[in-house]
């Protein structure tokens, strides 16, 4: 089950009426959205929802019925177990994360962003980036893991020359181990136009 769909069933799973609505469908053999909504004092509407949501989530089949020439669905349970595995692994770096490391960057020319060093000036706690203008501008604000803060603490300045994020890590002493959290700070940064990379020809 991928992101998309977890989050359908858990925003209607949560409902308070969810649990009586599969208790009717547990219990009837075929069961219509308006009679379960006149059965648990529903709004039609709410309890459609809720069935073509479980129907597009494969937990229910639905049968098209005529009544006076008005066609309806009428829908069935299909299992007495719902499982819900979340695949975790698409959202895990890339094998090819180290090939990354010759990437050259440096800080952006007049950036907007203010970087606040810790208490021991040893690395970046935290960034502050103005985004906007005028009466639209809003300040976004990133805490920094340690790691993080220090990569950035030896970050080129705009005027510096580029540098590849492995020779950064090196100065910065990182641990090779957080290599995915410094590569998503600096995607994130690139496109928050913070950092700048060098275009290869």
């Amino acid at each position: 089950m991928d992101f998309k769909k977890a989050a359908i069933l858990g925003s209607y799973i949560s409902k308070d009426y969810a649990e009586d609505l599969f208790r009717l469908l547990a219990t009837y053999t075929s069961i219509s959205a308006s009679e379960a909504a006149s059965r648990l004092n529903l709004h039609i509407k709410t309890v459609q929802d809720f069935m073509e949501a479980m129907f597009d989530l494969d937990f229910l089949e639905r049968e098209e019925v005529y009544e006076k020439k008005r066609p309806y669905y009428r829908y069935r349970i299909k299992a007495k177990k719902i499982f819900m595995e979340l695949d975790l692994v698409p959202l895990f770096p890339k094998e090819n994360s180290d090939d990354r490391t010759s990437l050259k960057i440096r800080e952006k020319k007049n950036a907007g962003v203010r970087f606040t060093t810790s208490r021991d000036n040893q690395y970046i706690s935290n960034i502050a980036i103005w985004i906007g203008q005028g009466r639209e501008r809003t300040e976004r604000r990133i805490n920094l893991s340690i790691p993080q803060g220090k990569f950035l603490f030896h970050l080129p300045f705009p005027s510096a020359d580029f540098q590849p994020v492995g020779e950064i890590i090196r100065k910065a002493e990182v641990d090779s181990a957080s290599l995915s959290e410094i590569l998503d700070i600096v995607d994130a940064l690139i496109g928050l136009g913070v950092i700048e990379q060098k275009n290869e020809s």
